[in-house]
């Protein structure tokens, strides 16, 4: 049997591949209809996701694990998966704080993939692995591999390796008979059915992937302590804009105004999180630090210690 034959075979399988009843015509519709259409699917998505949550916890409480010991948390993908994969892991950086490498996002391709198509790519199975030794990937890491149709290639020579140097994998899939299902030590799946545009895994899919990746860092960094309630105390404030939400989230926190914040911002060199414990404790800033430090950066933990 051909290659091309076997895919066939396995696209009648991916229910991303079907057709969709409610978009049938929809090259028939008015521009409304047609955007009503992509918006009623759309909402379909996160009641998907949801079915998925014991699969998403497995997954956040591996990564938090993981990272507590030195670990990193590696999302490896191919075309829109391997871009919201990058996605996720960039926007954890100014997000959490975390330095560059502890969330990395790994495309197949390379750089030039997240802004053109790199023919191929998806279908070497044996780059996956060199993309990995690149970044030295060890069994202290956790594997994400991200693909709609869990069928992909590259992503499946990823998860397999990780597999065979005992590093814990998951994966992010749409379709329930996926083999990365087999492969990865966690299989979350989120099954949004057919596309509006049959195939079109950038559109529902994709959604539900940018969903449960959310979930994943999110979760993930809640765990560490980067939050106090629910705001963003380790924000890293590099620019104009995250520079006034740090002062916004010292005022949140403390009930304080913003001269006060301020004030506390520059004595804490603008860590918020500092900045609310000395404001919050009246503590001077060494004090403040011991006090996170003893309490590996949870602010709530170091309020009740304080």
């Amino acid at each position: 049997m051909s290659k091309t034959q076997q895919i066939l075979d396995q696209l009648n399988y991916i229910p991303s591949e079907g057709i969709n009843p409610a978009s049938e015509q929809i090259d028939l519709m008015s521009t409304r209809d047609a955007l009503q259409c992509i918006n009623q699917q759309d909402s379909l998505v996160a009641s998907a996701v949801a079915k998925a949550i014991p699969q998403i916890t497995l997954a956040v409480d591996a990564a938090v694990v993981c990272l507590k010991q030195g670990g990193r948390l590696i999302y490896i993908g191919a075309g829109t998966s391997g871009r919201l994969g990058i996605l996720d892991a960039v926007e954890c950086r100014p997000t959490f704080s975390v330095p560059d490498n502890i969330i990395v996002g790994i495309i197949a391709g390379g750089e030039m993939a997240l802004i053109s198509a790199v023919e191929g790519a998806e279908d070497d199975i044996d780059a996956a692995q060199r993309d990995l030794d690149n970044i030295q990937f060890n069994n202290k890491d956790m594997l994400v591999g991200i693909a709609a149709s869990g069928r992909t290639p590259y992503v499946i020579g990823a998860l397999n390796y990780a597999v065979s140097i005992n590093a814990i994998t998951a994966c992010v899939v749409c379709n329930p008979n996926a083999p990365l299902i087999e492969i990865a030590d966690i299989g979350i799946c989120a099954n949004v059915g057919p596309e509006v545009l049959t195939g079109s895994t950038r559109m529902k899919s994709g959604t539900a992937q940018k969903l449960i990746l959310n979930m994943i860092s999110t979760a993930s960094m809640i765990k560490l302590g980067k939050t106090y309630k629910n705001l963003m105390v380790d924000v890293n404030a590099t620019n104009e804009k995250l520079v006034a939400r740090a002062i916004h989230i010292v005022m949140q926190a403390t009930d304080c105004d913003q001269q006060t914040a301020v004030d506390a911002l520059s004595i804490a060199k603008s860590n918020a999180k500092l900045a609310i414990l000395k404001v919050l404790t009246n503590s001077d800033i060494t004090t403040c630090e011991n006090l996170l430090k003893s309490n590996d950066g949870f602010l709530r933990r170091a309020l009740d210690a304080g």
